[in-house]
């Protein structure tokens, strides 16, 4: 049986996404091997403006993998579900994105032509993010040494990317990005918000009828339940 697409599996499970206050981020399918039978992994990505609950994303797995056993889109074929927030480098594309992402660092290519924000700037360079104001984002430029803020127009963008920070940033540069957007943990001191290996919460295999079975959870991502 063929394996059912992205855009099914998004439109099999945006509405109880949605209702359990959640944003359907995006979904992604792969296959281990080649094989007609090999295990496809569906990984489901969800956010909110909320803190990370690992507790409601539990919850929110099982309904997911509910879902897509009744919908019946796998067939007899085996399916590993996970169920996680977007990980640290992620890409922004959205204005919610953007919006979650204030006080962040980020590499940011612009769109050829497009002005860099500071004269004789660079088209690719590291900004911290502050706040949106309709389609224009504000940045922090010059890192801890020399920060100060400037204004670009998310048209400009082309594509813009979470970086991992292992230490903080200036009080100086939060100042100016307008501090961390609400719920979300300062950067270079991000929690661990892995569902611990064995733990009800991540018995998420899909396997149309068959028992579910303990996954460990994933530790390249944010709040991840597999």
């Amino acid at each position: 049986m063929p394996m059912p697409t992205e855009e099914r599996v998004s439109q099999l499970v945006a509405g109880l996404v949605e209702r359990r206050g959640f944003d359907l981020e995006g979904v992604e399918i792969s296959t281990a091997g080649r094989h007609a039978d090999a295990e496809a992994r569906v990984r489901v990505i969800v956010d909110s403006d909320d803190p990370a609950d690992l507790d409601a994303i539990a919850d929110l797995s099982h309904e997911v993998s509910a879902q897509l056993d009744d919908a019946g889109d796998f067939g007899e074929s085996p399916y590993l579900l996970e169920v996680s927030t977007p990980g640290v480098d992620r890409p922004l594309s959205t204005e919610r994105q953007w919006r979650r992402a204030q006080g962040r660092k980020v590499r940011v290519t612009l769109r050829p032509g497009a002005e860099p924000p500071d004269p004789g700037g660079k088209a690719s360079f590291d900004a911290r993010v502050g706040k949106l104001a309709d389609d224009t984002v504000a940045l922090v430029l010059g890192g801890k040494a020399k920060p100060h803020r400037v204004s670009l127009a998310l048209a400009d963008i082309a594509t813009a990317v979470v970086q991992v920070e292992f230490s903080p940033p200036s009080p100086r540069e939060l100042e100016l990005a307008g501090g961390v957007a609400p719920g979300r943990p300062a950067p270079g001191s991000e929690p661990d918000t892995t569902v611990p290996a064995g733990a009800d919460a991540a018995d998420t295999r899909g396997t149309t009828g068959a028992a579910p079975q303990p996954v460990a959870a994933s530790d390249s991502t944010e709040g991840t339940v597999e």
